[in-house]
């Protein structure tokens, strides 16, 4: 058998044979190809099913090597990169002229990150190059958080799957923008409005000018099972309707299942958001396949600290799958 220093020389291997590897970062699973082979990345379309107008995320071991993908880099992007990586940022900057159109959907930016997860950072200093890396999961489903959760979305779809445990963080990178003199938040994270402004100085949220980002379309991270947000106060309500009209449904909650719930499959989430994070994607796949009707799930108190979790879960709840031309990622 191959320790995982073999394993990362054999992923290492197919990517610069053209194939695709997925490997395990602290945010979720990526599905990685060599971002300067554009048949390479046309493969990554293919096997989640995505549309190519989508940009990719691209990983990189360290900030002097991302930077060679921008023609500009902000000096609020380098005391970013310098704060935050390697950890769970993505910085979206102009693109230099070396950069494949395939990996950036056409745009004049690119998306760009430095994961902190050790086998990630063993491949990509094996590998040598950026590795463009979406989540490794089929377009706009649950992203996944553990080996298996891979081989049961892509099967052979992916050519080997590094086995590096469950994500630490499990809910995608914050998106940020330096672009035009502007510091614009594309997508929440684990890395806080707050901690980005405390480095960068003012934020701006998304507007319509603002550059296409990952994960962004209105329904995303969906499970196969109809979800829908249920307010704390109403969720014994609901319950209740729901047995009356003969439903199964399956609950995703932060207190424990109530005597009035006996038929319902309850999973019981953890009461911060930290923890709650990083256990969601694996308890959306469990009530997923509980074979219920619906998924109820509780909506999640107000404040920075949800605010990832809470923006995953809405659009996990929104029922029309949008094709908004916007990009998944790690």
């Amino acid at each position: 058998m191959l320790t995982m220093q073999g394993r990362i020389e054999e992923a290492a291997a197919l990517l610069n044979s053209g194939e695709l590897v997925a490997f395990p970062t602290e945010t979720v699973y990526g599905l990685g190809a060599d971002a300067e082979n554009p048949r390479a990345v046309a493969r990554i379309f293919a096997a989640k099913g995505r549309p190519e107008t989508h940009p990719l995320i691209v990983h990189f071991s360290n900030f002097v090597a991302a930077r060679a993908w921008a023609v500009d880099v902000p000096r609020e992007a380098e005391r970013l990169a310098e704060a935050f990586w390697p950890g769970p940022l993505t910085l979206v900057l102009p693109r230099a002229p070396r950069v494949p159109l395939a990996v950036t959907g056409g745009q004049d930016s690119v998306a760009l990150r430095s994961p902190a997860h050790p086998v990630a950072r063993a491949l990509l200093a094996a590998f040598g190059r950026g590795i463009a890396a979406p989540s490794a999961n089929r377009y706009g489903r649950i992203s996944p958080t553990r080996a298996e959760d891979v081989r049961a979305e892509l099967g052979r779809r992916v050519a080997l799957v590094l086995d590096g445990g469950d994500c630490e963080v499990g809910l995608e990178s914050t998106i940020v923008a330096c672009l035009g003199g502007r510091v614009t938040l594309l997508r929440p994270g684990a890395i806080s409005r707050s901690q980005v402004a405390d480095v960068a100085g003012r934020v701006e949220d998304a507007g319509a000018g603002a550059p296409r980002a990952p994960g962004s379309t209105r329904s995303h991270y969906a499970p196969g099972t109809p979800l829908v947000l249920v307010a704390p106060e109403a969720l014994e309500a609901e319950l209740a309707a729901a047995r009356a009209r003969g439903e199964r449904v399956a609950v995703l909650s932060r207190r424990a299942a109530p005597p009035a719930a006996p038929s319902a499959t309850w999973r019981r989430m953890p009461a911060e958001a930290g923890p709650y994070g990083q256990a969601l994607y694996a308890a959306m796949r469990e009530l997923d396949a509980a074979g219920a009707d619906r998924i109820l799930a509780e909506a999640l108190p107000a404040g920075e600290a949800w605010a990832a979790a809470s923006d995953r879960l809405a659009r996990a709840a929104a029922r029309e799958r949008a094709d908004d031309g916007l990009p998944e990622a790690t």
